[in-house]
């Protein structure tokens, strides 16, 4: 496996996809890296050479984008600061809860975990 960007990319896919592995880098960003290291056709990772592994990384560097541990911190940085100045996407990611306006009466199962059940909860039947 090659390491770009602190991360050790697939060697069987092609550099295009490769690239989007890296945290930050989207397909967009991947074909501009590409161009930049002035890679034309889309190889395999292990069919490329040190040479252009090295100009790959070095159009990853000059490209100014936040990438991988930087973005990340970047992120938790922003999310820290709207739970510090308490705001209401602060409160919600502190509850851990939607923090864009989706309706947690039912649905929100990714951020809310798992159905519990409430003890004592029965369903009447009607009767005619």
């Amino acid at each position: 496996m090659a390491l770009v960007a602190g991360v050790n990319i697939p060697d069987n896919l092609h550099v295009e996809f490769s690239l989007q592995k890296i945290y930050g880098v989207g397909p967009t960003q991947a074909k501009k890296v590409l161009a930049a290291a002035s890679i034309s056709t889309n190889p395999r990772v292990k069919e490329l050479t040190e040479d252009e592994l090295s100009r790959i990384r070095a159009a990853l560097d000059r490209n100014g984008h936040a990438i991988e541990g930087d973005l990340r911190r970047e992120v938790q940085m922003n999310i820290r600061r709207l739970i510090d100045i308490g705001c209401y996407r602060g409160l919600r990611h502190r509850r851990g809860l939607p923090a864009r306006g989706q309706r947690t009466r039912t649905n929100a199962r990714t951020k809310r975990g798992g159905r519990r059940t409430i003890a004592g909860k029965r369903r009447t039947v009607a009767k005619k």
